[in-house]
């Protein structure tokens, strides 16, 4: 069994930054080779893909946060980071991180219990 716990999350004017963090812990997996990824859920919306990481380092941003989100992972703290920069009012929601890809582009087996981003205008 894999847990993942995320913090980090606060309130920021637009403009501002944010890092979050998610450490993941558990065994029968090496966290050095896990594919991993960030999700936002907007209140009323769908949890939606941000941003991800696999196995090998690749990254990939969706379009809406491409140049202002930076995905990363310390091997050394089995910890996932997300850097938020130029953050909007449509940045706010609750963030989650999520291990394991299935095999489809976002979907992951484990998942945090997630953290809530405000960015006020």
């Amino acid at each position: 069994q894999v847990q993942l716990v995320e913090s980090g999350g606060g309130s920021v004017q637009a403009g501002g930054s944010l890092r979050l963090s998610c450490v993941v812990s558990g065994s029968g997996y090496s966290f050095r080779y896990t594919s991993m990824g960030w999700f936002r859920q907007a209140p009323g919306k769908e949890r939606d893909g941000v941003a991800r990481i696999s196995s090998g380092g690749d990254t990939f941003y969706v379009d809406s946060v491409k140049g202002r989100f930076t995905i990363s992972k310390d091997n050394a703290k089995s910890t996932l980071y997300l850097q938020m920069s130029s953050l909007k009012p449509e940045d706010s929601g609750m963030y989650y991180c999520a291990s394991h890809n299935l095999g489809a582009t976002w979907e992951f087996k484990y998942w945090g219990q997630g953290a809530q981003v405000t960015v006020s205008s």
